[in-house]
């Protein structure tokens, strides 16, 4: 008789943290992975304890972690409700999101304090994804590179007021995106980094040698690259030309085609390759809904069948999938499954220090596990052990 809590993937080529099984099993117990191996390995006893998933040669990958994300399925982190963090921790497993942080925009102070302060009391439930944190996108960035962020709410940097949202957040506060040419003498970096944030350059006009600084003071990430960011110049490559030179940072990617040219997307790729990229969505409420106007942070974005713009043409965030993303990749360069995974769930977990829990299959971690097709078809998705989506019941996604 199957134990209550026992899971057994069987028949699936296993990318396991140190090696990939041809032909595999993974064993998970109360949600953690308590044993991977060849078929050959797998014993009666065990089959007969557990709830048994037949892969029939599918790939089981780690989940995705998504660290920067807005909404989903008419959700928003802004709204700042419990039940808008559950329709998007049900809803993003179909893409095969099992872990996400949980990201902010530019705002008032209050509607910040709000969000934050939701987060903070929310908790993950079963079968859903995760939150693992929050990415505290502005309010500190430079006013040219605001993109969709809304303008009136930019501040200076302030190491007094992140300390009182990172009380509010209940030490939640996992990724911050700023201006690093605004913090000038590198007191809030350098504050951030002594504390464990990942701190991540975005909406900033900052100089090659700005960012070397901002390197220097800590400074470990780039937000969704070519995005919002002083360009490559034949006499200032900026923050893009920063990303691909100084090997220290690790890059944000929104893969849909729409935020970087497919040309840019490989010409990225084939200079810094799966090891210093993360593949997000950088998603708006209106992912999963029809084409119409939506609301992002206090503004009207306009949603088509393949983009969401503000009045003024400004995009405005994605509506992209992470295994459109990882498609995207995977038809435009020549990555392979293994450098799906470096992208979507090991980059991600190391960049906010979660890789002693998430981002590898290997036992002791989390049971957050996808079975996939070779082309990143999502067929199943396991949160922490528990089945969250079956492709055979829910088609209409």
């Amino acid at each position: 008789m199957a134990k209550e809590g026992t899971l057994l993937i069987k028949n699936v080529k296993v990318f396991a943290e140190e090696e990939v099984i041809e032909k595999g099993y993974l064993l998970a117990e109360q949600g953690k992975i308590k044993e991977i191996g060849p078929m050959e390995q797998l014993t009666t006893e065990t089959s007969d304890k557990a709830v048994v998933v037949d892969g029939n040669g599918l790939n089981a990958i780690p989940g995705f972690i998504d660290g920067h994300i807005h909404g989903a399925n008419g959700a928003d982190v802004m709204d700042a409700t419990p039940e808008a963090l559950e329709t998007m921790a049900t809803v993003l497993p179909r893409e095969g999101t099992t872990s996400f942080l949980a990201t902010t925009i530019t705002q008032s102070t209050n509607n910040i304090h709000k969000a934050l302060e939701n987060v903070a009391r929310y908790q993950n439930k079963p079968a859903q994804a995760e939150i693992i944190g929050i990415h505290l996108e502005g309010p500190f960035i430079e006013e040219s590179k605001a993109g969709a962020q809304p303008k009136e709410h930019i501040l200076a940097p302030d190491v007094e007021q992140f300390e009182k949202w990172q009380r509010i957040s209940g030490n939640r506060i996992k990724t911050i995106t700023m201006a690093p040419e605004k913090d000038e003498d590198g007191a809030l970096t350098k504050y951030l980094t002594g504390h464990g944030i990942n701190v991540s350059a975005g909406h900033t006009s900052a100089t090659i040698a700005d960012m070397r600084k901002a390197v220097e003071n800590g400074v470990q990430q780039v937000t969704h690259l070519c995005n919002a960011m002083s360009p490559i110049h034949h006499r200032d490559i900026g923050v893009v030309g920063a990303a691909l030179t100084l090997e220290e940072l690790k890059s944000e990617l929104i893969a849909d085609k729409i935020h970087v040219s497919p040309e840019m997307i490989n010409f990225i790729y084939q200079n810094i390759g799966s090891q210093r990229l993360m593949l997000i969505t950088d998603a708006l409420r209106a992912k999963c809904l029809k084409p119409g106007t939506y609301d992002l942070g206090g503004q009207e974005a306009t949603v088509t069948e393949d983009r969401a713009t503000l009045s003024d043409g400004t995009l405005a965030g994605s509506i992209l999938k992470m295994y459109q993303g990882a498609q995207n990749m995977m038809e435009i360069t020549d990555a392979r499954l293994t450098d799906i995974v470096t992208m979507t769930a090991v980059n991600p977990a190391k960049q906010v220090n979660m890789y002693d829990r998430k981002g590898s299959l290997a036992p002791g971690k989390d049971a957050d596990v996808l079975l996939v097709e070779d082309d990143v078809s999502i067929k199943y998705t396991f949160c922490r052990g528990e089945l969250a989506y079956e492709e055979a019941n829910e088609r209409e996604y």
